[in-house]
């Protein structure tokens, strides 16, 4: 007989107890699922990952050991917790626009980062070389794409921005690169490892044109020159449209 195993979304922790009552010799082990929150606002703690520990002990000691299921595997899929908080996305500021309301445009977009636009997810801000400056100015913060729901702040309280300025967009390890697309002709960037002693190291390089048409298979077409093969300058129309 295969190895079974009992998944449990640790959300539903009235479920878990009669879900354990019913499990038998076979299932080797239980999955108690993810979604372990990170401290994205900066007033935020995180989980405390031991006692969470101490309580799972206990309820394995209370439920699974007297009902002769030990010893039972356990799992759980920690990788918001994991990759999350050690991920950055590094923008500059392009536009400015004072309207109605102040905003700020980036040459990010959420083809790098999809949960703020997505669904209104926050993620911190933070302007390099102004962390001390008040935080006085209201601002939209948008990507450079052309959909509304391009934002990565709105209505966010923060220093002064100008053009040219660096802003790192934090806890965007498990939720930046993974949900990235290509969308408008969008290409992924680079990803860079800050390591401990302060050098960095390119870990994964930014897309090129050529990486976005490589999956085409260009010998079932035949461009306006009569040649299978793809020129620069079809390339470069394609590219343009995609824009």
């Amino acid at each position: 007989m295969p190895e079974a195993g009992q998944d449990l979304h640790h959300g539903h922790e009235r479920d878990q107890t009669s879900h354990g009552n019913r499990l038998h010799h076979k299932n080797i082990g239980v999955n108690l699922g993810g979604g372990v929150g990170i401290p994205y606002r900066p007033e935020e703690e995180p989980v405390d990952l031991p006692a969470l520990g101490r309580e799972i002990r206990a309820v394995y000691e209370a439920r699974i050991m007297p009902n002769g299921l030990h010893p039972l595997k356990i799992a759980l899929e920690l990788g918001r917790a994991i990759t999350g908080p050690y991920g950055y996305l590094v923008s500059r500021v392009l536009h400015k626009k004072e309207t109605y309301k102040n905003y700020v445009g980036l040459d990010a977009s959420m083809a790098n980062l999809m949960r703020p636009g997505m669904y209104g997810a926050y993620h911190h801000i933070t302007v390099p070389g102004k962390e001390d400056w008040p935080h006085d100015q209201v601002y939209d913060v948008t990507g450079s794409l052309c959909e509304n729901n391009d934002k990565f702040a709105i209505d966010r309280w923060l220093p002064r921005i100008d053009v040219g300025d660096l802003v790192v967009i934090h806890d965007t390890g498990a939720h930046g690169h993974s949900m990235g697309f290509n969308y408008n002709g969008k290409l992924r960037s680079a990803e860079l490892l800050l390591r401990p002693d302060g050098g960095v190291t390119m870990i994964r390089r930014a897309e090129t044109v050529e990486d976005y048409f490589r999956t085409i298979d260009f010998s079932q077409l035949e461009n306006m020159d009569g040649d299978s093969r793809p020129s620069e300058r079809h390339i470069s129309q394609y590219t343009a449209v995609g824009k």
